[in-house]
């Protein structure tokens, strides 16, 4: 049963609760770190193929591979390295705090 102004009893006691707190703004400043470490990875790599194509088009052998093929593709694993921190870290410290949060807003 909801209170007169519309607000569940059981929100507000997770909104009261500082652990609540505390996990959104962990969760908000990794993942802000985490989108900045991104951009700077990704635009960075559009910025070389936009300003320096020389620079990529370097073969790094006798073959015909260039510098810009495995900086693509360290671009590509950084992004798949970066989602499994955020993934471990969700999974690990944020499930934990919200089921401490959920069990004591249940009491």
């Amino acid at each position: 049963m909801s209170d007169p102004v519309g607000i569940d009893p059981m929100v507000a006691k997770v909104e009261a609760n500082p652990k609540y707190h505390e996990l959104k703004r962990k969760r908000n400043t990794f993942g802000w770190t985490m989108t900045a470490l991104m951009m700077v990875v990704y635009y960075g790599y559009i910025a070389l193929i936009a300003f320096n194509k020389p620079f990529l088009a370097q073969p790094t052998g006798d073959g015909v591979t260039t510098i810009g093929i495995p900086m693509g593709m360290a671009v590509i694993i950084f992004t798949i390295v970066i989602t499994g921190i955020y993934v471990r870290r969700a999974n690990d410290e944020y499930d934990r705090l919200t089921a401490e949060i959920l069990k004591e807003a249940s009491k």
